[in-house]
This record gives C-alpha cells, sequence and structure tokens, in this order.
C-alpha cells in the first residue's frame, strides 16, 4: 500500500512531469532530424555509410523505431506517462485548490486575520458603518461577498484556479488527438497524369472518393527554374466497394468539388487535407517515322543529375541500336545519346523530328505528373481543441484569486487578505481601498 502511495506521489510531481515534457521534446527533434516514413533500403542506403551523429546506422535506425518516431512504441509510452502525469497532479494538487478556494472560510476572532499574509486595522468611530461601507465599495468593484453579523468575507478571481485544470487537461486531450492520429491516420504519395484519377479506399477497401486531375501546370521563372506548382482537381463521390464485380453499366460518379491546390494552399475536404507535394514527368508522345503517335512512360535517371527523366527507344524492329532520350522539363527539349554515350542532337517538343540512324523522330507532347500528398488524420479535431484549451487555461492562469476578511470590533475594523500571485501590488491596493473608508 505504501510503495503505491510513494508511486502516485511520484508519478503526481510536477518535475516529473517536465522532465517528461523536456524528453518528448528531445524525441520530437530526432524526428524532424531523422525522416520518416521512407523505405528501409532509404534508411540503410543513406545511413549505413554515414551514420547518423556518428553514432546510428540504419540498422539500428530501424530498430530503434527512429523511423517512425511518432507513432513508435516508445514515443507513445512517454505521452501516456506524461498524461497520467498530468492526470494525476491535477487530481491531487490542481482540484483540492480550486475546491479550497470555492469554500467559504469563516474568521471570526481578530487574531486570526492578524496571521495573514496583508493585515489592516483601522481605529473609526463607528466600525460596523465601515464594514457596511467596505461591503459596498468590494460589490462594486465586483468582489463576491458573504455577509455575517460583525463580519464578512469577499473574493475575487476564482476563475483563475480553473486555469491550471483547463491546462493540463488541454495537454492530454492534445496527446490524445496526436496519438490518435499518428496510429489512426492515413498518408499517402501519388504521381497522378492529367486525365488519370485515383481512388481514395477507406479501411474496409470501399472507394469513398474518387480524385481525378484535370490539369498541372508548373510555373517557371526566367531562368526555367520551377517556382510553383498547381494542380486543378474534381472531387468525385466514390464507387462503393472496391471489389465489386458487375457487368451492369455504372452511372457517372456525381461531381462532390471542384478546387485547385499548389504549394502552401493544400485542399481540405471531409477529414482529407490533400497537399501539393511535387512534380514529375510522366510519359512523352513521340512518332517514329510515319508511325501513330506512341504514348511511353518516361522514368527517372538520378545518376544523370537531379529531375533528369528519360527512356530507353530502340530504332530497329528487332529492338538493337537502342538510344537514350532525356529531358529535364515539360518543355523539352529533349537530348538523344547514341549507344556509346555520345549526343546525336536535340528534339524540340512539338518541332521537327531528328533523324537517328535513319529513322525520323518526333517529339509531340511531354505529359507531366502532379505529385499529391494525401492526408487523412482523425485526431486534428482533438489537436486543435486542446490547443484551445490550453490557450484558454494559460490565460485564466494570470487572473489572480483574492480573499479578503473584516472583522468590526468596537471602534477597530480588522481588514486582512490572502492572493495567490502578486501579493505586493495586493498590499499595495489594500491600503488604498481602506483610505476610502
Amino acid at each position: 500500500m505504501k510503495s503505491a502511495q510513494r508511486l502516485v506521489a511520484l508519478l503526481s510531481d510536477l518535475r516529473l512531469a517536465i522532465v517528461l515534457l523536456v524528453v518528448i521534446a528531445v524525441c520530437s527533434g530526432i524526428g524532424t532530424a531523422i525522416p520518416q516514413q521512407e523505405s528501409e533500403a532509404f534508411y540503410q542506403q543513406r545511413y549505413d555509410a554515414d551514420p547518423w551523429l556518428g553514432l546510428i546506422n540504419g540498422g539500428w535506425i530501424l530498430k530503434l523505431e527512429l523511423d517512425h518516431v511518432y507513432s513508435s512504441t516508445w514515443f507513445l509510452a512517454l505521452l501516456a506517462a506524461l498524461a497520467l502525469a498530468l492526470l494525476l497532479c491535477s487530481w491531487r494538487r490542481q482540484w483540492p485548490a480550486l475546491q479550497t478556494a470555492l469554500r467559504w472560510v469563516d474568521y471570526s476572532q481578530p487574531r486570526q486575520l492578524s496571521k495573514l499574509s496583508v493585515a489592516e486595522t483601522l481605529d473609526l468611530a463607528e466600525a460596523g458603518q465601515g464594514l457596511d461601507h467596505l461591503e459596498t465599495l468590494l460589490r462594486q468593484q465586483g468582489w463576491q461577498l458573504k455577509r455575517q453579523d460583525g463580519r464578512l468575507a469577499a473574493r475575487r478571481g476564482v476563475l483563475g484556479r480553473v486555469g491550471p485544470l483547463l491546462v493540463h487537461a488541454g495537454m492530454v486531450v492534445l496527446m490524445l488527438g496526436a496519438a490518435w492520429g499518428n496510429l489512426g491516420g492515413q498518408r499517402v504519395e501519388q504521381f497522378l497524369a492529367p486525365g488519370r484519377t485515383l481512388d481514395l479506399l477507406d479501411s474496409r477497401g470501399r472507394s469513398q472518393l474518387n480524385l481525378e486531375l484535370v490539369h498541372f501546370a508548373v510555373q517557371r521563372d526566367p531562368a526555367g527554374r520551377p517556382e510553383q506548382f498547381s494542380s486543378d482537381l474534381k472531387l468525385l463521390a466514390g464507387s462503393g466497394p472496391a471489389t465489386a464485380d458487375t457487368d451492369a453499366p455504372q452511372p457517372p460518379p456525381a461531381l462532390l468539388k471542384e478546387a485547385q491546390i499548389s504549394v502552401n494552399h493544400p485542399l481540405r475536404y471531409r477529414g482529407i487535407t490533400l497537399y501539393q507535394a511535387d512534380w514529375a514527368l510522366a510519359a512523352i508522345d513521340i512518332q517514329l517515322g510515319r508511325s501513330p503517335v506512341l504514348q511511353l512512360p518516361l522514368q527517372s535517371f538520378p545518376q544523370l543529375g537531379e529531375q533528369i527523366w528519360g527512356l530507353v527507344l530502340p530504332t530497329r524492329p528487332d529492338g538493337s541500336d537502342p538510344v537514350l532520350l532525356t529531358l529535364s522539363s515539360e518543355t523539352g527539349p529533349v537530348e538523344v545519346y547514341g549507344p556509346d554515350g555520345q549526343s546525336l542532337g536535340l528534339i524540340s517538343v512539338g518541332g521537327d523530328p531528328l533523324e537517328v540512324s535513319g529513322l525520323p523522330i518526333r517529339v509531340a507532347a511531354v505529359l507531366p505528373a502532379s505529385g499529391i500528398l494525401l492526408k487523412r488524420d482523425p485526431g486534428v479535431p482533438l489537436v486543435y481543441g486542446g490547443f484551445a484549451l490550453f490557450l484558454l487555461g494559460g490565460g485564466l492562469s494570470l487572473i489572480a484569486t483574492r480573499q479578503l476578511w473584516a472583522i468590526a470590533e468596537g471602534d477597530n475594523l480588522h481588514v486582512a487578505g490572502l492572493c495567490n500571485r502578486n501579493l505586493t501590488a495586493f498590499a499595495r491596493e489594500l491600503p488604498v481601498l481602506l483610505a476610502a473608508l
């Protein structure tokens, strides 16, 4: 029994909560420094040769769950410990303090008042009239009063005692929202070409929303560097279960919303947030000689440089004599390399063909792709609610709780008071108040 009491006393200690807050802040910094939610190959490739802080390689990052800090078991355990510490602190300290502030304390003897922090004794011709006058002044200034025969008790700012409770409650709600969002949220990054659609499925595999990219544009500066990306989207109603197999014609999905997203201007709809995250080149329309225009997919070539896409294209029906086509933007130009790595020339997008090994190659168009990041975080309302409670509690905590007692005895009026913060100011204000008597 005593060990349990000691454990509760330890957990309800505010110093433990402060230590946990510091540890959580440090761990959050680690989660910011190390990229999160990437593949295992990413961490092994990046950190095996160059360990983080010179100590932790990719294998240890995965073992310590540093690749998903905010949903790791140890981070959630830290949040749970902090929440428990705050709840116990509120239960053992803040709630009794609030109850004490709401309870009227009756001092009936002048010697009781003399022991308080701020005490004054006035010599009046009629102490009873002075007590009546003091009651009137206090009511005018918004004090709550309890009057008894020959004495009174007054208090003001009791609402400030609610502040610490709201601060603790807000932090607990905020942590619950963060944990729920990390465990129950979804994060998907998808490259989508104009005219293509993407089904957003719920946890049961049902299509709840259909995303269609109508148009994607890359805005560039005079030097050709990308400045802004924007996507025109259509949000369509889901088509039901994704595994539904029927030959019956399906009606077209209903249009729910049309919107444009760009960098730093996301779209929020029904708990889903769509971010403009990146861009890429998806496909190239090529005509070989007199052939129809062929749309061929492009792939990234990081070994050739940042943001370089291309494809290997055979120039003979048997697949021989391949050439490499590369480009770095949707406007071109397309550079052609031979099997020996020598440049064979440039092709303008939508321009004249380039003859390669007797075969005219024309680039009709380049199809860019929009990198869209989809996030669903069910804990966002709790996080915002926790912040609101935290701010409200912090504001209320600034309100000083003041208590005052007065006892009329013969020609003397004994007045004393208490204040939970800024006692010096209260000690200066009390003589000013009594001077009016």
